[in-house]
C-alpha cells in the first residue's frame, strides 16, 4: 500500500531534525501498535541509524547494535561494547562531529532489559546534548510506559524531551480518499464498514488493501479465518499493557463494547468496585473516554465510558465476547452474529464518522451529543458555534426515510431555551450522506 497523509507529522518532523543540526533534539513519538510510527519515521529519516528494542540480553542486543551503527555510520568501533549506556555515550561523542539521526524503537523495553538505561541516558544527553548534533528520536507503543517514562517527575527522562508526537488514526477524509482510490465503485455501506473496522489504524488499512477487502462480506472472510491476525490482536496488544489483572480489564470492555456504558451497570454485572480500573482504563491507557452530554454542568454525574478505538470495540463486542466459538475455529457462528448485529451496531459508527467530519470542518467550537437522565430525548450530534451563535442539531440513520427533523426540534426544546439568541439548524445525515 502507497504511502497517506501524515502531510503534519512529515513537516515536524523534517523541522525537527533541520534544528538538531544546530544542536541535538530529542523527539518522542507515541500511537499504538499497527497506527504507522515505523513507516512514517523511516519515511522520513530513511538514512538514520535505526535500533529496534527486543526482548533479550543487554549484550546481546548491543552487539546486534553495534553492526548496525557501523554499516549505517560507515565507522569502525573497537573494544568490546556489552551495555547500551556505553554505545549511546559513543554515538553522542560522535555527533560532536558529523550530524545524524538515531531512532530507538520500542524504547520502553528497556524497563525489561536494564531499567538503569533511562537514568545513564539522561546523565550523557545532559552532559553531551549542547555541545552535539544528534537527531534523537524515541518510539513506543505500550502508551502507560511512554508516558511513564517521559511525563512522571520521578523518572530520570522528566522533560528531556524537546517534541512529542502522538500518532492518531488516519481521518475519516484520509480513508474516504484510500476506499475511493483502491475501489472507485464503493458503496456507503463498504466505507462505513471499512471505517468501522480498522479505525484508521495503518496496519489494518493495509490488510484491507493489499487484499482487495473493499465489502463488509470480505472483510468479515478476512477477519475471520484461520491464522487471521485479527483474531488473537485484542489480546496480543493490550495483555502486555494490563499485566496480571487484563481478565478484569478485557471483561470491563467487552461490555463497555455491548453496550454496558455506565458506571453502575458495569459494576452490578461484576459484582466489584471498578472505580481504579475505569480510571486507569482513562487516564493511563487512554483505551476509554467519559462522555458526556454537551451542556453538561460540571461535576455531572451523567456519563458514559466508550471504546476510542474502533477495532478494540469490534474485537471485544465479537470476537472476546464469542471467544469459544472462536476457538473451536466455529468462525461462520461468530460472522452470522455480526451480520445480525450489524445494522444496530454500525449505526453508532455511523454517527462517530459524522462528528469526526464535522470536526474536521473547524466550524464548531465544540461538538457532542445530548441525553438527559435515563438516556431520555438522546440526540445523536449537537455542533456550536459559540462565536457566530449558531447550533447545528442532527439525526443519524442509516436510512434517511427514518429522519425525523419535527421529533428532532422537539427533544431540543429544553436547552433551546437556555441559548435563545442562538440561531439553530435540524440536519439530518444518512448512509447517502457519506
Amino acid at each position: 500500500m502507497k504511502f497517506y497523509n501524515r502531510k503534519k507529522e512529515l513537516k515536524n518532523l523534517t523541522a525537527i531534525e533541520e534544528a538538531s543540526k544546530v544542536s541535538s533534539k530529542m523527539t518522542v513519538v507515541v500511537g499504538r501498535r499497527r497506527i504507522g510510527k515505523t513507516t512514517l519515521i523511516k519515511k522520513v529519516y530513511s538514512h538514520s541509524v535505526y535500533l529496534f528494542v527486543s526482548k533479550k540480553n543487554e549484550a546481546l542486543l548491543c552487539d546486534e547494535f553495534v553492526t548496525i551503527v557501523q554499516n549505517t555510520l560507515d565507522v569502525k568501533i573497537f573494544g568490546e561494547i556489552r551495555t547500551f549506556k556505553a554505545l549511546f555515550e559513543y554515538l553522542m561523542v560522535l555527533a560532536k562531529t558529523r550530524h545524524f539521526t538515531l531512532v530507538i524503537d520500542e524504547f520502553q523495553e528497556f524497563l525489561h532489559i536494564n531499567d538503569t538505561v533511562y537514568a545513564d541516558m539522561q546523565n550523557i544527553w545532559d552532559s553531551h546534548k549542547d555541545s552535539t548534533t544528534l537527531n534523537l528520536v524515541l518510539s513506543g507503543s505500550i502508551y502507560s510506559l511512554m508516558k511513564k517514562i517521559f511525563e512522571d517527575k520521578k523518572e530520570p527522562l522528566f522533560g528531556r524531551a524537546n517534541n512529542k508526537i502522538h500518532l492518531k488514526p488516519f481521518s475519516v477524509e484520509t480513508i474516504k480518499e484510500i476506499v475511493f482510490q483502491n475501489s472507485p465503485s464503493y458503496s456507503a455501506d463498504d466505507l462505513l464498514s471499512f471505517y468501522m473496522l480498522t479505525g484508521g489504524v495503518a496496519k489494518y488499512v493495509e490488510i484491507f488493501v493489499d487484499n482487495s477487502a473493499f465489502t463488509l462480506d470480505a472483510q468479515l472472510e478476512l477477519i475471520f479465518r484461520e491464522y487471521s491476525l485479527f483474531l488473537e490482536e485484542g489480546k496480543n496488544l493490550l495483555v502486555e499493557e494490563f499485566g496480571k489483572e487484563y481478565t478484569t480489564y478485557f471483561s470491563i470492555l467487552s461490555l463497555i463494547a455491548s453496550s454496558k456504558t455506565s458506571r453502575s451497570e458495569l459494576e452490578s454485572i461484576l459484582e466489584k468496585n471498578i472505580g481504579g480500573y475505569l480510571d486507569r482504563l482513562e487516564n493511563e491507557y487512554t483505551i476509554i473516554k467519559k462522555v458526556k452530554p454537551i451542556f453538561a454542568k460540571e461535576g455531572s454525574r451523567t456519563l458514559k465510558y466508550e471504546i476510542i478505538d474502533n477495532f478494540f470495540n469490534f474485537w471485544f463486542r465479537f470476537i472476546y465476547k464469542y471467544r469459544s466459538a472462536i476457538e473451536i475455529e466455529n468462525y461462520a457462528y461468530v460472522k452470522k452474529i455480526v451480520m445480525r448485529d450489524y445494522a444496530t451496531y454500525s449505526g453508532k459508527f455511523l454517527e462517530k464518522y459524522f462528528i469526526e467530519h464535522l470536526k474536521l470542518s473547524y466550524e464548531y467550537s465544540h461538538i457532542g451529543s445530548y441525553w438527559e437522565r435515563g438516556n431520555q430525548n438522546e440526540i445523536d450530534i449537537v455542533a456550536v458555534n459559540d462565536e457566530k451563535q449558531s447550533i447545528l442539531i442532527a439525526e443519524v440513520k442509516r436510512n434517511p426515510k427514518k429522519i425525523d427533523l419535527k421529533g428532532l426540534e422537539i427533544k431540543a426544546t429544553k436547552f433551546m431555551d437556555k441559548y435563545k439568541k442562538y440561531r439553530y439548524e435540524f440536519r439530518g445525515y444518512s448512509l447517502e450522506d457519506m
